[in-house]
């Protein structure tokens, strides 16, 4: 029993050590304070993550967070979704066109077309923060990581980049130290919309990929917090915490007095 106890005590140290990160990073407090409108403020004619949202959320005084993809010209495209089937009702990739394609595409039957990265880094300017989420695909996510810290290069303002995708995260680690990193993630085991294979989808719960990426903060779905990998990043290794996507003010504010920063959508923060 005594050998049970002690190879048990030495598995949940090595977890314990396994779920921290990288703490002190000094650009963090330049993201902190703000509220961020997830794929800009969309809604009520206005298209997710389209000019004139990131506009209204400049307006706002909010940061945003948007996502971007590598087109095979090998410029930056900000979507969602790597099909445009939902946003622009058409089945192509977003992979498979170039700069020159993307006015062809309105979003969601507006006016609005999807955006290149570095119209909304022209829009912003430096003004608000970014949360930049890299959306990898077909195994470009060093290819896409690399152009995206390219295109931030003399940006001057406040920024970081996460992403789903542990090896995006693990590219900045070893690549460009310097940049501000998370780990998106959520409970996948309790997702039964996730594809991911099963040890991907326990690991991401878990947050067991942090030793290898050794992320300055996690994005964890807010209603799935209570998770313990979650409260050890944020009380133990005293990691920041970042909310997705908060849907009313009352987590607004359960946010806010747990020191999250937020990620809202469908309503304007107090």
């Amino acid at each position: 029993m005594i050998v049970i106890a002690i190879i048990a005590l030495l598995l949940f140290m090595l977890y314990i050590g396994c779920v921290g990160g990288r703490v002190g990073h000094p650009g963090l407090k330049d993201l902190r304070g703000w509220n961020y409108a997830h794929r800009g403020l969309h809604g009520n004619g206005v298209p997710e993550n389209s000019m004139e949202a990131f506009r209204l959320a400049l307006e706002h005084g909010f940061g945003i967070e948007l996502d971007i993809h590598l087109m095979k010209d090998g410029n930056l495209a900000v979507i969602h979704d790597a099909s445009l089937k939902r946003t622009a009702g058409v089945d192509v990739l977003i992979e498979d066109l170039t700069t020159e394609d993307l006015s062809k595409y309105p979003l969601e039957g507006t006016a609005e077309t999807i955006p290149t990265f570095n119209q909304v880094l022209e829009l912003y300017a430096g003004k608000a923060p970014l949360i930049i989420e890299l959306k990898a695909e077909r195994g470009n996510h060093a290819a896409l990581t690399e152009a995206a810290c390219k295109a931030m290069e003399g940006y001057n303002g406040a920024w970081c980049m996460e992403s789903f995708d542990p090896r995006c995260v693990h590219w900045l680690k070893e690549n460009r130290p310097d940049v501000i990193r998370g780990q998106l993630t959520e409970n996948f085991l309790g997702n039964p919309k996730s594809k991911l294979p099963w040890v991907l989808k326990f690991m991401l719960t878990w947050q067991l990929e942090n030793f290898l990426i050794r992320p300055d903060f996690i994005a964890y779905k807010f209603a799935d917090r209570k998770n313990l990998s979650v409260w050890l990043c944020e009380h133990l290794w005293k990691l920041q915490c970042v909310g997705w996507t908060l849907k009313s003010q009352q987590e607004q504010s359960q946010a806010d007095a747990e020191g999250w920063i937020s990620i809202f959508e469908g309503y304007i923060p107090e």
